[in-house]
């Protein structure tokens, strides 16, 4: 049976939590403040952080966590929202006074645990497409200190169309440069009122990304080199690492939780119980968010750290790299979902083999830390919550391989001067996955066993053109030994030519001859 933790204040509107017969759904009321039992924000808090994004993700994420410090009296400040494109959740958001529910689900050492919560950190949402006035006016507020986003990816780019005059400028770091330049003419300059940014785009140090563009505007739109040192000494940007799947609103099980809860939720988001936040900032700063936003007293687990470098090495070795060594094995086993390979004891003991033997001893960090990080990477994996189908975690395996796996095939070979037996084997399930005849509709076309039977069922690989044209060429030919030797050698894959790795490619050969004849079951049992 699940656990529950409810830290929310919401009101229960029906007998014991569940709705009553005479109550239809249209009598449910919508959350609100009052509903959720909770003064406005502006009579309790002041606005401190200015959010760009009103996404799933950091609503089940920093805005959470910024509403567990604020329970605890930790933090007692709000969070005005800013939508950073012209169609968003703005509305949604202040129809609800900035209130919504998360749902966290998943595993904790192998046993079911879950929690409710519901948010009400953020004060108000504003428009800027549609209240440009209202947007400019938060320049002025002296209390506003921190800066969050997640704007995607693709948020944080230069944009040569963006100009000062624009209301608002359309990228995101024209809207941060625009509104820092308001804010600075406000306060005449005064190195009190910068930021502290926190960009949470799934990018590599995306704080020193969103600076260098911000200071790439301020010199083409020819702002005032006394601002761009304003820029430089009153404003911190911060590299950050994120991590907790949010799978969104639940519609397929809206109504339950609308039973469960006695109330109507539009912004209801879900995801897993895991969470990791890794903040890389100069130690003043760091200092100033350890003392303002003390997240380790109310028990998350979020990093200060002027160098989070070796975080960033746990998550990609640890669990991105068993992700990549394992999913087109499973894929070609005949699973579909990372749940059915979870489920197979074979697996499981794969991976085990793998992470704990092969991908930990090569990282130069804290051992029992990355074992248990390591634990929570099965847990997140087995999450029954979280459907993630492996054919489309395949997408661009090549380039996964190269930046996930081959680095510590590298490091493992370095310290022991012996092949890792697993992570080979994941280059060997790689090449067979890529094994193509065709290409159609900009994918190559692979075939795997259906069951015991002699059946094939089409696939399709999806990369880039020129990688799928040469999978396409290279299995043309017959031997086996050729294939490897062709495909290790292609430095545009793996940035050098792996047949200088001793013994690989024939490692590979072997493991990618018994994959192809006795099927992906049988081979693992021989590992």
């Amino acid at each position: 049976m699940d656990s529950e933790m409810n830290t929310g204040n919401s009101k229960k509107c029906c007998n014991n939590g569940k709705q009553s017969n005479n109550m239809n759904h249209n009598q449910i009321p919508k959350l609100n403040r009052e509903v959720a039992g909770v003064l406005p924000a502006s009579q309790t808090q002041v606005e401190k952080v200015l959010q760009f994004g009103e996404g799933n993700f950091l609503r089940a994420f920093v805005d959470s966590f910024i509403h567990q410090l604020n329970a605890c009296g930790h933090f007692n400040g709000s969070v005005v929202v800013v939508q950073p494109i012209a169609q968003g959740l703005v509305d949604a958001l202040n129809a609800q006074d900035g209130c919504y529910t998360v749902v966290l689900r998943g595993l904790e050492a192998g046993k079911p645990v879950s929690s409710t919560q519901v948010v009400t950190s953020i004060s108000r949402a504003i428009n800027p497409y549609t209240d440009i006035d209202t947007y400019l006016e938060l320049m002025k507020n002296p209390h506003l200190r921190f800066v969050v986003s997640n704007t995607t990816e693709a948020g944080i780019a230069y944009s040569s169309t963006d100009k000062p005059e624009d209301r608002p400028p359309a990228s995101f770091p024209g809207k941060v440069t625009a509104f820092l330049f308001e804010r600075y003419k406000h306060f005449g300059g005064d190195n009190t009122k910068g930021f502290i940014f926190l960009p949470c785009e799934l990018i590599d140090n995306s704080g020193d990304n969103l600076k260098a563009i911000v200071l790439k505007h301020a010199q083409n739109w020819q702002l005032p080199e006394d601002f761009i040192r304003w820029v430089n000494e009153a404003n911190y940007f911060a590299n950050t690492l994120v991590d907790r799947i949010v799978t969104g609103y639940p519609k397929d099980e809206i109504s339950n939780f609308e039973k469960e809860h006695c109330y109507k939720d539009d912004l209801l988001v879900t995801g897993e119980i895991f969470h990791f936040f890794a903040i890389e900032a100069p130690k003043a700063a760091l200092a100033e968010i350890e003392d303002v936003m003390p997240f380790h007293k109310v028990g998350l687990n979020v990093a200060l750290s002027d160098d989070i470098t070796p975080y960033k090495l746990r998550k990609v070795r640890i669990l991105n790299g068993s992700h990549t060594m394992s999913v087109l094995a499973a894929y070609l086993s005949g699973k579909d979902t990372v749940g059915e390979m979870m489920a197979d004891p074979l697996f499981i003991e794969y991976l085990k083999k793998g992470i704990y033997q092969e991908i930990i001893p090569t990282l130069d960090l804290d051992e029992e830390d990355l074992k248990s990080f390591a634990a929570a990477v099965f847990d997140r994996f087995a999450n029954p919550h979280i459907k993630h189908y492996l054919l489309s975690i395949a997408l661009n395996s090549v380039s996964k391989f190269k930046a996930r796996v081959l680095p510590t095939i590298f490091d493992y070979y370095e310290k022991t001067g012996q092949l890792p037996d697993v992570l080979t084997f994941g280059f060997a399930a790689l090449l067979a996955f890529y094994k193509c005849e065709e290409m159609r509709d900009g994918a190559a076309i692979g075939k795997r066993p259906v069951g015991a039977s002699a059946k094939l069922e089409e696939y399709k690989i999806q990369d880039s053109p020129e990688i799928l044209e040469f999978f396409v060429d290279v299995w043309k030919q017959e031997n086996l030994a050729v294939i490897v030797n062709k495909i290790c050698a292609n430095e545009a894959l793996w940035d050098t030519d792996l047949n200088q790795l001793p013994g690989f490619a024939a490692k590979v050969t072997q493991y990618l001859q018994s994959i192809l004849q006795q099927g992906v079951q049988k081979s693992i049992e021989k590992l």
